[in-house]
């Protein structure tokens, strides 16, 4: 029996223009590094941490950049990547985001989430806690249910069900908001709100929660929706911008 000889590992050099700023108050500038030896089966996350191992060698501080799962589930390792949110492939967390997309040689600008909401602590890191604040203005469900019933119990239609569950991958990243012109939080509003109000569950609370939502995003400075479609071309989860044609329609309800 023969086997096929294992390919070896294709590496390219890479240069790297990130955003340095060590606190929220401190102006920032550019940083301009080179990695090497960057193999192609990395993330782009993986990139970054090979970087910070060159910094801290060299005595450097390295780059701070949130990270959690690295799976593409948590929504934490949102940058912008040569002026794109999460790069240039569709429906890819930064974290799922791979070297073989880029070429040898390549210059790679990679800097925050930029908006008035969004308030850079460091380097790449920025405070996403307004989104967390839109949750907990009624982003949730307070209905006594009981123990859970079974599956099949409670009649909903599948299409309203698949929907439900596409608004409800929304994993909460900011990249809508990073890409918007506006800088607008409308589609993850949206999303929290349309996959509530398409369940049975959510339904007695449905007119509260957009009013309370919608409001809450604009206290936090978050721009109007003008409906230039960024959000929808840069989510990872490749979240509708049906979903805000739902919002609109769930808070006129709510007011009249």
């Amino acid at each position: 029996m023969t086997f096929a000889p294992i390919a070896s590992t294709v590496t390219m050099e890479l240069h790297l223009k990130v955003w340095r700023q060590s606190s929220p108050d401190a102006p920032g500038d550019w940083g301009r590094y080179t990695v090497s030896q960057a193999a192609a089966e990395m993330s782009f996350l993986e990139l970054l941490d090979v970087l910070n191992e060159q910094l801290i060698h060299g005595g450097e501080a390295p780059i701070e950049f949130d990270h959690d799962c690295r799976e593409g589930i948590c929504g934490s390792c949102g940058v912008m990547i040569n002026g794109q949110a999460h790069g240039s492939q569709s429906q890819t967390a930064t974290c799922q985001l791979y070297l073989r997309h880029f070429h040898d040689g390549q210059t790679l600008t990679v800097e925050p989430w930029r908006a008035k909401a969004f308030p850079v602590i460091k380097d790449l890191v920025v405070d996403r806690s307004s989104l967390d604040r839109i949750i907990t203005a009624g982003g949730y469900i307070t209905a006594k249910a009981g123990a859970a019933p079974d599956a099949n119990t409670t009649a909903i239609a599948k299409s309203d069900a698949d929907q439900a569950f596409d608004y409800a991958t929304c994993i909460g990243c900011g990249a809508c908001v990073a890409a918007c012109p506006n800088a607008s939080a409308a589609l993850f509003t949206a999303a929290k709100i349309a996959h509530l109000s398409l369940m049975p569950q959510g339904s007695p609370e449905r007119r509260q929660r957009v009013v309370a939502m919608t409001d809450q995003m604009a206290t936090e400075d978050f721009g109007d929706c003008s409906n230039h479609g960024e959000c929808e071309a840069v989510c990872p989860k490749g979240i509708s911008i049906s979903a805000i044609a739902r919002m609109r329609r769930e808070y006129v309800k709510a007011l009249f």
